[in-house]
């Protein structure tokens, strides 16, 4: 009798252990599931860049217009960092918020992942927009305790996570610019050129704080309805931008916000190559990044240049309107921002790498 009622134990508990396995397969894979994806990963999808609505931005049944009123119930749990909070939309849709008129995130991560999504790179999505918050506090992120009443936010925005579900070795896990060399594109990975391209346009948006957390290695087998491995295995990984909101600045060795995040002086100063001649990006290191001054080649400069020439003066212009660089610093322009961005990706059309 007591041998059935342990045998019985054993398999409810693999029987529990197999459930959750099935239900977040990604998350604590071993390293040998995460290497193969990084072997196999994807960082483009190909887009009609000239027909890409950069205002409006990615559209579905979570995204926001720009400037939407967005109402939600203050959810109190403590958050460190930047300037931030998590609500909830009736019934159940959890959000988060980046809010605050000095926060530089607010603007420069719209810009950033809008830019980024425009060209077909991996971004979450991020909805400039004005927040009503139930039970908010005056400042959550230094006091995160619920209040009576309802608090306005603006300038605001809601972030959406990329869809795709995040492979990770441990909570926040990332990945570091040093493992794009471990993708292989005789394996099916992506090609070097666009590897390449999204080294530069991490240096031409001048990403400083580019440590691992700050990016993602996600699985898309979920979107093309195909069924998790119970392993964490994945037939479509992607590696993509998660936080980029230090942008649109200068580099800086402790990622500064008003130096680093949507800074019309320190952007345009900062060249996008390092030297004179050759295809040395220009992008110092910061305490946290992961990524400093990468080696470019010809034919993922040029892939860049091929995407970047796409863009109209439209597209740019609504670029840095819909994520309001003009309330960031009243003395930038929508047209100083425009003329700053043509000028770098002319910089970046003119320039020639050696073999």
């Amino acid at each position: 009798m007591a041998l059935r009622v342990t045998v019985f134990i054993v398999a409810i508990c693999c029987t529990a252990s197999l459930h959750a396995q099935k239900k977040d397969p990604y998350k604590d894979v071993d390293n040998d599931v995460r290497l193969r994806a990084l072997r196999n990963a994807q960082v483009w999808i190909p887009v009609s860049v000239a027909s890409m609505d950069i205002r409006t931005g990615p559209t579905d049944v979570e995204s926001f217009a720009p400037g939407a009123q967005v109402q939600c119930d203050y959810d109190d749990e403590k958050l460190t960092g930047t300037p931030k909070f998590n609500c909830v939309i009736p019934p159940k849709d959890k959000i988060r918020v980046k809010y605050g008129a000095k926060n530089g995130e607010v603007y420069a991560e719209v810009a950033a992942t809008r830019l980024l999504w425009a060209l077909g790179f991996g971004a979450d999505r991020l909805y400039p927009v004005t927040v009503a918050c139930k039970g908010c506090p005056e400042d959550p992120i230094k006091n995160h305790k619920k209040v009576d009443g309802t608090r306005t936010f603006t300038p605001a925005v809601v972030e959406r996570k990329m869809p795709g579900d995040e492979i990770q070795l441990f909570k926040d896990s990332g990945w570091s610019w040093v493992e794009l060399t471990f993708v292989d594109q005789t394996a099916g990975g992506a090609p070097m050129e666009q590897r390449d391209a999204l080294k530069l346009l991490a240096a031409f948006l001048q990403h400083t704080d580019s440590k691992p957390q700050q990016q993602r290695l996600v699985c898309l087998d979920t979107t093309k309805n195909i069924t998790p491995a119970e392993d964490g295995t994945c037939a479509h990984p992607f590696m993509m931008l998660n936080d980029v909101g230090k942008t649109f600045g200068a580099a800086s060795m402790f990622n500064s916000d008003g130096k680093s995040a949507a800074n019309l002086k320190e952007w345009s100063g900062t060249p996008v190559w390092k030297d004179d001649t050759g295809c040395v990006a220009q992008l110092s290191k910061s305490m946290t990044g992961s990524l400093e001054n990468p080696k470019i080649g010809e034919a993922g400069r040029k892939f860049l240049s091929g995407l970047l020439s796409q863009l109209s003066d439209r597209q740019l212009r609504d670029l840095f309107d819909v994520a309001q660089f003009s309330k960031r610093d009243p003395s930038a322009s929508v047209d100083d921002w425009v003329a700053a961005f043509k000028k770098k990706r002319d910089d970046i059309a003119s320039r020639t790498c050696p073999a």
